[in-house]
């Protein structure tokens, strides 16, 4: 039976084997199936999801994040009154904060059914359902894991000055349950910008 990977925009994606120019395999996902179905993983790789939905087979690395630094972050999230705007993803030696991309689809339509008057609290359900479910992430924070036996983390913000983006360090680094709280509460507001 041929691996396959559901994503949370609820698209299923088949793993598939083709052969590059010079013969090697080359695995890829796709929805519609393509060159050869393989019915098990390769030695050394994982299925990864990115935060937005993007299905990939990527090479096994070592985590140094513990479970206990990431739940740190999304503790600190969930305090944050725009809670639903934010989310994690955890890599090799990094917790990347990333924040929805466009207008808060919820805000919108309450804002053209005005004072409330007959107000659908299901439709409003179904905005925030369909939003959480086709939202577009952009990453804004990150703790990169600086000292492995003190557990110290250095902090970058994203900056788009100039011609691109490009990760702008923080203050000095410490550790995450001190700085999570104190960054994360900031994000969407003028002074996470005045961070440098």
């Amino acid at each position: 039976m041929p691996i396959t990977h559901t994503n949370r925009q609820g698209i299923t994606y088949t793993l598939c084997r083709g052969t590059t120019k010079t013969g090697k395999p080359r695995y890829y996902f796709a929805r519609e199936p393509q060159g050869q179905p393989v019915e098990q993983l390769p030695e050394g790789y994982d299925i990864r999801e990115s935060v937005n939905g993007v299905v990939s087979l990527a090479k096994t690395r070592p985590n140094l994040i513990r479970p206990e630094e990431t739940a740190v972050v999304e503790a600190a999230l969930r305090k944050h009154p725009k809670r639903y705007r934010y989310g994690v993803d955890t890599r090799s030696d990094q917790i990347v904060v990333f924040e929805k991309m466009g207008a808060d689809l919820a805000e919108l339509a309450r804002g053209l059914l005005g004072d409330g008057s007959g107000r659908d609290p299901a439709a409003l359900g179904q905005v925030r359902e369909l939003e959480e479910r086709w939202a577009q992430f952009a990453p804004v924070l990150r703790f990169i894991l600086q000292d492995e036996t003190r557990r110290t983390f250095r902090v970058q913000r994203m900056s788009w000055y100039g011609a691109g983006e490009s990760w702008r360090d923080l203050m000095g680094s410490g550790p995450i349950f001190r700085l999570a709280p104190q960054l994360i509460a900031r994000l969407g507001t003028d002074a996470f910008y005045e961070l440098f």
